[in-house]
């Protein structure tokens, strides 16, 4: 027995070793920072969604939440439900001036404690499709909200941020790993993710910590599937008709399509998850750990599917996308 002990000596450290990481991380994990009453967190895209539950949640934990809200309406009901500490301001993520203005307003809320945490959540995911129905300005109205909205937000907020040695949260997904359709969606988040990257080296010398979440498939506005069907038609209808020609006249109609497109409710149904707090509890995390993740990935289908797959080889992306993908008439 001694012997066997002996010569499986190395197996039995590493294994205590690797146990001892994992306890250890987990501990270092669930440590969290102090005196949240005195912190000051802006939240983007609060009308709805992630960024409206997120605001709700940190009201409750005490933190003095600044909201911004891209309308009246979103505002009203969100000061409806929340304490006194929760203020709201009006807040258009892809115009300058409008972001200026609030962080003039900010700056007074905060005044020399600084902002101890920002959340680029703002975001839109329309229009998606083939690439080649897309115009440039197709394009553009998906990166000057998504990508351009969280390099002005950030840059422009940054100084409050390192008054307070703060956190900043940005809202990446798992389509910011796999480019799964055509539209600015896929390229905004990649460029959340390497802007991210870049961001977190370059100011980590002064104690401010740069979080991104990565949401697997939710049920909100951007997975709903009926906006996405008019917006397909839209791009047709706006396509030359040498390219019409090459997908075919009946390309949105026939029953290839239809059964493609119930393919895709089939996998939208299943995979979306309807518990959004799986995503707003990874933004909490981010702002309140004393050793934030560098990324959180939020989901099952994060975790299990779309992460590892962001791994493999592209072939195995493309060969599944065209399982569910309709094919265009005169395709080689």
């Amino acid at each position: 027995r001694f012997r066997f002990l002996q010569e499986n000596a190395s197996y039995y450290i590493a294994a205590s070793f690797a146990l001892l990481w994992i306890l250890v991380w987990l501990y270092r994990d669930s440590l969290e920072i102090e005196n949240l009453s005195d912190k000051y967190v802006f939240v983007t895209g609060c009308d709805t969604g992630f960024g409206n539950l997120l605001c709700k949640k940190l009201d409750r934990r005490g933190f003095r939440v600044l909201a911004g809200c891209l309308t009246e309406k979103g505002a009203d009901d969100l000061k409806r439900v929340t304490g006194p500490h929760l203020k709201t301001v009006l807040l258009d993520v892809t115009s300058q001036s409008s972001i200026q203005a609030a962080m003039e307003w900010t700056k007074k809320e905060v005044g020399d404690r600084g902002l101890w945490g920002i959340v680029n959540n703002a975001g839109r995911s329309l229009p998606m499709g083939p690439s080649e129905w897309m115009r440039v300005e197709d394009f553009h109205s998906t990166l000057k909200v998504n990508m351009n909205g969280v390099i002005a937000m950030t840059m422009t907020f940054l100084p409050l941020i390192k008054k307070a040695r703060g956190r900043i949260v940005n809202v990446a997904s798992v389509l910011g790993r796999v480019a799964a359709n055509g539209g600015g969606y896929c390229i905004s988040k990649f460029a959340v993710e390497s802007f991210s990257d870049c961001l977190r080296r370059d100011i980590s010398y002064f104690g401010i910590k740069v979080c991104i979440i990565e949401p697997g498939f939710f049920k909100t506005a951007v997975t709903n599937l009926d906006p996405i069907e008019r917006e397909l038609h839209r791009l047709w209808n706006q396509l030359s008709p040498e390219v019409k020609a090459s997908y075919g006249e009946k390309y949105l109609d026939n029953c290839k399509y239809k059964l493609k497109l119930h393919i895709q409710r089939l996998i939208m149904n299943a995979v979306c998850d309807s518990d959004l707090t799986k995503v707003t509890s990874c933004m909490e995390h981010a702002l309140t750990a004393a050793h934030p993740r560098t990324r959180y990935s939020a989901g099952w289908d994060a975790k299990l599917l779309w992460i590892p797959l962001s791994y493999m080889p592209s072939f195995v992306v493309d060969i599944g996308l065209k399982l569910v993908l309709p094919r265009p008439s005169k395709s080689v």
